[in-house]
Order: C-alpha cells, then structure tokens, then sequence
C-alpha cells in the first residue's frame, strides 16, 4: 500500500509537468499566430502602399499619353447631376415661368435653352406657348445671359436656385406667389424681382444637347446665343453672366462682342480664374502631384494639347465694358486668390480705362463656397448699385 502511494504521488508531479508543457506549447503556438497575423497585416499594408505607388505614377502617365482624358475632367460634361430629370419639363423643378426650346448654333446641332422671365410675369407666363416667350422679350427691360460652369446641367440645384422666383417680402409678387414657390435665401430675388429675364442654355456636350465639348464650340454656342438675343432685343440692355468655368467663356465671348465694336451692356463674373493652366494647378484634385517637378509637362501641357485655354487674364486687356467680379474667400474649387488676380489684371487693361470695374468679397464666415453667393441677401442691391452707377442710360 505504500509503494502504490508513493508511486500514486510520484505520478501527480509527472501530471502536473505535462500540464505545464501543453500550457507552454499553447502559448507558443498562440505567440506565433500573433507574430504570423502581425506579419500578414504589414504584407497587405506593403501591398496596399506598391498598389498606391503604382497608380500614382500611372496617372500621369496615362493622361500624358491619352490628353483626351484632361479634356473630360476639365468639362465634366459626362456628370448629369442631378440624374433623372426631365430638361424638356422645367416644371418638375418648380420652374413655373420657364420655357424651354431649342435653337441650332450649326446646322445638326441642337442645344437646350431655359427662358426664365421675371417674378412679376409668372401668373401671366402660365400655360403659354415658346412664341409668347420669345414676344415678352420685345419689352424686357433687361436680360442676363447665363453662362454655366463644368458638370451637370442647367437643370443643376444651384443653378435652378438662380432661375426660381423668390421676390422680396413686402413686395406684390409675394403677396400674390405661386403655390409650392421657392422661399430660400436665392439669387433669383436679384434676377427675377428685379426684372430680369434670364437666358440659361446648355453646351454642345452637355445635359440635352448634341455634340461633344470643346472651348471654341462652347464659346461658338454662346455668342450664337447672345446674337440671338440681341436681335429680339435691339436697344434693351443684355449682360453676360458667367459662373466658374462658365466665367471663362464669358470673357471669351466678351472679348469677341469688343473686337466687332458691339459690347455687352455689362459682364458679370462668379467665382472666376484667371487661366486654366493656373485654376488646374491651384485645383484640389491636383494637390497630390502640383509639388512635382514634371507637373506641368504632365498635366497642363495636357490641357493645352486639347486647345483648352480660357485665358480670361488676356481677354481683360481686350474688353471695354464694365466688369463686376464676385468670389468667396472660402472658394476651394476656384481659389479666392485667382479672382482677385483677375480684378488687379483687369484694373490695370487700357481697354477697361474709363469703365467700372468691381471686385465683391464674400467672408469666409459667410460659407458661400464656390457656389452658393447666390445666398447672400446684400446680392440684389450689390448688382443693382453696380449697374446703376456703370451703365449709360438707355
């Protein structure tokens, strides 16, 4: 009995050991699991850092080689937003004193145009026909020529905010506003209640209309625009209006009016750039490569390939009508600093001496961005001040 003891008490040590053992190898194998989940995580990682690497250096090299490609995210014609909106029916964005027709710059060539008429014509806009519209402008007492920028389409958010109706508090047209108007804080109550008619058109390549873009037809399409106008017009005062890249058109047409002694009446610039070379460099999208030493070989010799200019910095030592130029600090699509570039070129142009040339600041406080100034409330005298103190009377 007491060798079975000693030989039962001898054994529970061995026991014990073997515990200890399988508890040893357990952590062992629990250690290089870690060790082995530590090392596949830093393989993705290195894998996940050569993919970027590689695509990085792609890039450039792929826009160098196919220039086509900086020719589509400068126009950004392709991105319909908002999507799924009808343009032949402006209605359904709550345009009820909007027509909407089309005109032929080229013979095969269609593009879509909005014709928005003031705040105290809706009732009487109501129902009626592209004829009617086209007779209100014989007595306009003015006209915007509104020139958009890149992506979406004249049916986009901020631009509708633009042609919808938003008349002053105390006056008739809001006493007597359509069902479902728009009350927000938007440019229309310059625009519309002030009396503007307000001519909106997509370019070839955009939203509804045929063709695909470039700088000289979209230029092409706007001066064919405002020749039109101005026919149906005759002595009524006519502005061009142009927001971001639009701005850049608007000088080119501008420039053009000038040089054949027919001027606008006034030229209006929303958040502006100097030149494209320079607004591509100063774009958040290029902030990843401005920094490198070939940037400009690379991707601005791109732009140029594709015959993409829109030097509104030249066009200023070419117009001779006044300007008004509005840009918020806060702007990161359009830099704050390129529009007052702009407005110190265009305050220096011999062919401006003797016009108005204003530059309007808006806070960063403010959050107007790069397309909400339309917000501001100051906006309607701001435009009504300049006009009145620049324009000749009629």
């Amino acid at each position: 009995m007491r060798k079975r003891n000693a030989s039962l008490t001898e054994e529970e040590p061995r026991g014990e050991t073997r515990g200890e053992a399988a508890a040893g190898a357990g952590d062992q194998r629990s250690a290089m699991g870690k060790t082995f989940r530590r090392r596949s995580v830093w393989w993705r990682l290195r894998k996940l850092f050569l993919a970027l690497m590689l695509l990085y250096v792609f890039i450039p090299v792929i826009v160098k080689l196919c220039p086509s490609i900086q020719a589509k995210l400068v126009f950004l014609n392709f991105v319909r937003v908002p999507y799924f909106i009808d343009l032949k029916r402006p209605l359904d964005q709550g345009l009820n004193h909007t027509h909407n027709f089309y005109l032929e710059p080229e013979p095969g060539f269609r593009v879509g145009v909005w014709h928005t008429v003031p705040a105290h014509m809706w009732r009487d806009a109501q129902h009626k026909d592209g004829h009617w519209f086209e007779s209100s402008l014989k007595s306009a007492q003015s006209v915007i020529l509104y020139l958009h920028g890149n992506a979406g389409t004249r049916g986009g958010d901020h631009r509708v905010q633009l042609y919808k109706v938003k008349p002053v508090l105390n006056t008739p047209q809001f006493l007597c506003r359509p069902a479902g108007a728009a009350l927000t804080a938007v440019l229309f109550q310059v625009l519309s209640a002030l009396g503007f008619h307000v001519m909106a058109f997509d370019y070839r390549g955009w939203g509804d209309s045929d063709g695909s873009p470039s700088e000289l037809t979209m230029t092409s399409d706007a001066l064919f625009i405002y020749d039109w106008l101005k026919v149906r017009l005759d002595k009524t005062p006519l502005y061009v209006w142009g927001h971001s890249l639009g701005t850049g058109v608007a000088t080119n047409v501008v420039r053009r009016l000038c040089d054949r002694g027919s001027p606008p009446d006034a030229l209006i610039l929303e958040s502006p750039f100097t030149n494209i070379r320079e607004e591509a460099k100063s774009h958040p999208f290029s902030m990843v490569y401005r920094f490198l030493p070939c940037f400009d070989w690379f991707f601005l010799d791109a732009i140029s390939a594709n015959d993409i200019y829109f030097a509104s910095d030249e066009n200023v030592n070419h117009i001779s009508c006044p300007v008004l130029i509005l840009h918020a600090e806060d702007d990161a699509v359009v830099p704050f600093h390129l529009g007052k570039k702009l407005y110190h070129a265009a305050s220096r142009s011999h062919s401006l001496s003797g016009h108005k040339v204003q530059f309007v600041p808006f806070d960063s406080s403010l959050s107007y961005k790069h397309k909400f100034i339309y917000r501001s409330p100051e906006l309607g005298h701001i435009l009504s001040n300049f006009l009145e103190t620049s324009l000749p009377a009629h």
